[in-house]
């Protein structure tokens, strides 16, 4: 991340350190702040319970604490759940990820999608966070993605799971793309706060959110994090920051411009949502 950091100039008098951050792929929070540290143990069972959890993220604490003995490590679930706590991550079954307990005091919406036929880029983006794994540390990635056409309208990384970097996913989309009609999320403290919601009442969104529990609700996202992490993350074990946006970079850009989709009709998610896009406006 220095590498990044020295690129930014805190002081320069046109553009402010989020507009610095945003040709990087760098959250302003993470310019700003430093990854926690944890030992090389514990770095190393996080990998494996990333892995187990990506397989099958109905997996709890003590699930998981007797999978890792089966592999020959003696941890205790205390020590697992801190692990899971830390990465944002508990069991489908029955209540979805830690990342979607709500805060006190902040409204929670409605899932406006149920039996919705989704038919057109814009109508739907849904955005959602995840634990991405370095060789020797952790990050966080977000991204918000078009429903109809699975197209990743932005992305961004961070160290802390705070709001601030969701808020800039979702800002720097609206400046790319415009606005949908609906915004689907979880419950997750990032999603139901002022600075996420204020965004999207502010381009006239209407905000949908996931029924506590519900894991397929935001099925979409769901689905782009298991191909970011089989298809990229686990087969290149990236070591540095750096690295890992480089890697991030390409494999977004692959995954919405040249891979094809059969639920897409064999084509890639750019040509559904530009093509339909462009459709949209000459009617």
């Amino acid at each position: 991340m220095s590498a990044r950091r020295a690129m930014i100039e805190s002081d320069h008098q046109d553009l402010s350190v989020s507009r610095q951050c945003e040709p990087v792929e760098l959250s302003r929070a993470s310019y700003y702040r430093t990854p926690s540290l944890e030992s090389e143990e514990n770095l190393m069972l996080m990998r494996l319970i990333d892995e187990l959890y990506t397989r099958r993220p109905s997996l709890g604490s003590r699930s998981m604490r007797d999978r890792l003995r089966l592999k020959g490590h003696q941890v205790n679930r205390k020590r697992v759940k801190r692990l899971m706590d830390l990465m944002g991550i508990a069991s489908l079954a029955p209540q979805k990820k830690k990342t979607t307990v709500p805060a006190p005091g902040h409204k929670i919406y409605p899932y406006l999608l149920r039996n919705l036929d989704i038919n057109r880029p814009d109508q739907v983006w849904c955005s959602d966070l995840t634990y991405i794994r370095l060789r020797r540390g952790f990050f966080f990635l977000t991204a918000v993605m078009d429903w109809h056409s699975r197209y990743v309208l932005s992305w961004e990384i961070s160290v802390t799971m705070d709001e601030g970097f969701c808020v800039s996913a979702l800002e720097r989309a609206t400046r790319r793309h415009g606005a949908p009609e609906i915004s689907n999320t979880d419950q997750g403290s990032q999603y139901t706060g002022a600075a996420y919601t204020g965004v999207l009442k502010d381009h006239g969104v209407k905000i949908s959110m996931d029924g506590r529990g519900r894991a397929t609700d935001n099925i979409m996202i769901e689905r782009l994090w298991r191909t970011v992490k089989y298809d990229d993350i686990y087969l290149r074990d990236y070591e540095t920051v750096e690295q890992l946006t480089a890697g991030l970079r390409e494999f977004f850009d692959d995954y919405n411009n040249e891979r094809p989709h059969s639920s897409l009709g064999g084509k890639t998610p750019a040509q559904i949502y530009f093509d339909s896009s462009s459709l949209r406006q000459a009617a």
